[in-house]
């Protein structure tokens, strides 16, 4: 997100030909936007995308179960430790 945040900042830069970026080649003001690409290719292959989706369900579920014990009086129930990988 943040190659794409500046990306974006440099491509207005060149475009309004503000500063410096105005002298630059459209080669360097675009390459944020392959980075981005690139990155976000590579987090979806690699199931980074997914596991931290999960990970973010994961502590909802967690709050909504501690809210409900807390409650009914109880102790709350403190995460259960990551799956060890091979």
């Amino acid at each position: 997100m943040y190659l794409l945040g500046l990306g974006i900042i440099l491509l207005l830069l060149k475009w309004q030909g503000i500063g410096m970026v105005a002298d630059w080649s459209w080669w360097w003001v675009l390459s944020p936007f392959v980075g981005a690409m690139l990155w976000w290719t590579w987090a979806d292959w690699s199931g980074y995308t997914k596991r931290k989706a999960m990970e973010r369900d994961d502590e909802r579920k967690l709050e909504r179960i501690n809210r409900h014990r807390a409650a009914l009086g109880q102790k709350p129930k403190t995460a259960p430790p990551p799956p060890r990988r091979r």
